[in-house]
């Protein structure tokens, strides 16, 4: 028998956590018990980078997720990723990692070549996932991966972290009331990436990818505050590569019904961090900005939040697993921005040849 943890309402409303001896479940049964606690849910890990870190941060103040089994790529960051954060074990093996009966979700934080493969693994192991953006690095491999979630009847919900923005979540408000028609948006990405080191400046294996990430944020930021799928005339350039970075710069445009102009820029350049996006709007100017929303005159309507804290979507997903419902952000919710990317490759290709 193994031992799990369980979780229980108090009368004051708190959870409270306790252990009891449990056979390994399957993955299709319910994670209630008829006394009314809620077995805490099996977590598995894959990667231990930064990223990695700001999901365990979120999953220590859920609570309802137990560290189970952690996977990386070197032995000696992975043992101590896992002694850090309280997992059961760890292994740089993923299939063998998918066959613990233990495991119900699968968080993928790996680098973003591997999200699609890894997730398809996962999900035919019976798991559902949590994966970090992008879903894939293709249209084609997005909708497979959207149609495998849904054949194999398991969750997957895909971090597009900025539709959990309080700031951006108010924008979005405004816009669904029909209290702010956007006109125009104009977005801004910018960080130093001349060598593959991540943002806390943690050096990594792999490069990082411009379009089909950071790109990802800003073009479904725009359409899901405009609550639009689709937009016309994408058109994109990228700037001159880096030796061993590849694409370092690119601006991006599109059309988006209504009328709406929006215009994305990034850079890996850029000496220094910076994320805003400019929504001019017939009734109002609206600034994000490093997590803090501010109008037109500069007066502060939201303050600045960590661009880093997961907890809310984190617990979307898993609230999404428990109560057997769609999350937030399902594959078929993203299509609409792997589109516009796909479209802005095939068009920054086609300005290289000329």
């Amino acid at each position: 028998m193994a031992r799990r943890a369980v979780l229980a309402m108090r009368s004051d409303g708190n959870m409270t956590i306790s252990h009891m001896n449990d056979a390994a479940h399957s993955n299709s049964e319910a994670l209630s018990s008829p006394g009314g606690a809620t077995t805490a849910l099996g977590l598995c890990l894959v990667g231990y980078g930064s990223i990695a870190e700001c999901h365990m941060q979120a999953f220590r103040e859920i609570q309802t997720v137990r560290p189970t089994v952690l996977v990386g790529r070197l032995a000696g960051p992975t043992a101590d990723f896992a002694d850090q954060w309280g997992f059961d074990r760890h292994t740089l093996d993923l299939d063998e990692a998918l066959t613990d009966k233990s495991v119900d979700v699968v968080v993928i934080t790996s680098p973003n070549d591997l999200h699609a493969p890894q997730a398809d693994k996962a999900l035919r192991a019976g798991k559902h996932v949590l994966l970090e953006i992008p879903i894939a690095m293709s249209l084609d491999d997005a909708r497979r991966l959207t149609r495998l979630s849904r054949e194999v009847d398991r969750h997957l919900m895909v971090c597009h972290t900025k539709r959990f923005m309080p700031a951006l979540r108010e924008v979005q408000r405004r816009v669904s009331e029909d209290r702010l028609h956007i006109l125009q948006m104009v977005g801004f990405f910018g960080i130093l990436r001349h060598t593959n080191t991540s943002w806390t400046g943690r050096k990594r294996s792999w490069t990082d990818n411009i379009l089909w990430h950071h790109a990802a944020h800003l073009v479904d930021l725009a359409l899901w505050t405009t609550g639009c799928s689709e937009a016309q005339d994408v058109q994109c350039r990228f700037g001159p590569e880096h030796p061993t970075q590849k694409v370092m710069d690119m601006s991006l445009s599109m059309a988006i019904p209504g009328g709406i102009v929006a215009t994305i820029n990034l850079s890996y350049n850029f000496r220094g961090f910076l994320e805003r996006m400019l929504f001019i709007g017939q009734e109002e100017t609206l600034l994000y900005d490093h997590g803090a929303l501010i109008d037109g005159e500069g007066k502060q309507i939201m303050p600045a939040e960590s661009i880093t804290g997961l907890g809310s979507q984190n617990r979307e997903f898993i609230s999404a697993v428990v109560e057997g419902r769609d999350p937030a952000v399902t594959g078929e919710q993203v299509l609409p921005c792997m589109e516009v990317l796909h479209k802005a490759q095939e068009a920054a290709e086609r300005a290289c040849r000329t």
